[in-house]
């Protein structure tokens, strides 16, 4: 199989500010077989990595049909509402699948994967889509070889979790699979996972680059979300740190608990304990475990190679200058 190249390209589909490439760079194959980009197709150009099984293009949207094999015909009004205000907030960050067309008469690309991502691009008033254009059949070399694009890949960190989450939805990769290929623990990718539930005003600012990972994930401690979309206006109006944030986070946290009823003492201290340890697994970007016996305590920090030690470490004791 002759190998072609992919293209790392920038913002796909616009919203209102820059997102970012709002895609993970996926893979090209050519070959003589590979049909001639239909009219209107911004191809592959820049800077190329060789990677079978794909190749990634923006595609007009009237330059697909759907797959009249789609067993589901009916999508939830409100899902789609989500999704629609979404890819009208920040784009489209997991880029559909398409095949080329083999039928007279049809629109140039079969829709494979991203029924609803398609339909909500229409909706949300754009003209095209980032699509995957698959040229194999063997759905595991596909699978690979956006793995290893994702690997080679600078996402910001909304890209990178929807890169996770496509992998895990649409190609059946597994955790500890997506945890392996890319050296990152199991805690870490499900940290990532976790961006993809902040409101869209706030992943927009996360993909711009306005408010950083660590940011965001302090964020998710809140359990309104118009309560996060408020402290990242502040954070960015008064230039919060992250520490600053997770202990306002920590505060909210507090008072709510207060207004509930009292609960015995050692449940409220184990909830405490339950508290520290995730605000500490947000930090370190790990799974993070504290346990109290009668007289002493434990913490336990989960890592996956030696240089993610070493990563911990940095945080936990910044280099000093």
């Amino acid at each position: 199989m002759e190998r072609a190249a992919v293209e790392e390209r920038e913002a796909p589909v616009q919203a209102e500010e820059p997102t970012g490439t709002g895609k993970p760079d996926t893979a090209a194959a050519a070959g003589d077989a590979e049909p001639a980009p239909a009219d209107g197709v911004d191809g592959d150009a820049g800077g190329l990595l060789e990677v079978p099984g794909a190749r990634f293009a923006e595609l007009p949207l009237d330059a697909i049909h759907p797959n009249r094999k789609q067993p589901r015909s009916v999508f939830d009004a409100d899902d789609m509402a989500e999704l629609v205000h979404s890819i009208r907030e920040i784009g489209v960050l997991q880029p559909i699948v398409v095949r080329p067309s083999s039928e007279k008469g049809d629109a140039p690309y079969e829709l494979v994967m991203g029924e609803r991502r398609w339909r909500a691009t229409r909706e949300a008033g754009l003209e095209r889509v980032p699509a995957i254009i698959r040229s194999t059949a063997d759905d595991d070399l596909l699978r690979d070889a956006l793995l290893e694009n994702l690997h080679r890949s600078s996402l910001n960190p909304l890209e990178e979790a929807a890169a996770y989450q496509q992998l895990l939805d649409d190609f059946g990769c597994s955790h500890e699979e997506l945890a392996e290929r890319i050296g990152r623990s199991r805690p870490q990718i499900s940290n990532t996972l976790r961006l993809m539930k902040l409101p869209p005003l706030v992943q927009r600012r996360v993909a711009a680059g306005v408010l950083s990972a660590g940011h965001a994930r302090a964020l998710l401690g809140l359990a309104d979300q118009a309560d996060m979309e408020k402290l990242a206006q502040r954070i960015v109006a008064e230039g919060l740190s992250v520490r600053s944030t997770e202990e306002i986070v920590a505060m909210s946290d507090g008072l709510r608990r207060q207004a509930k009823p009292t609960a015995p003492r050692n449940a409220a201290r184990h909830e405490r304990l339950d508290y520290l340890a995730t605000s500490l697994s947000d930090r370190l970007d790990t799974s993070v475990k504290i346990t109290l016996g009668a007289r002493k305590g434990k913490v336990s920090i989960e890592f996956a190679s030696v240089d993610d030690l070493n990563r911990i470490m940095t945080v936990l004791a910044p280099p000093a200058g």
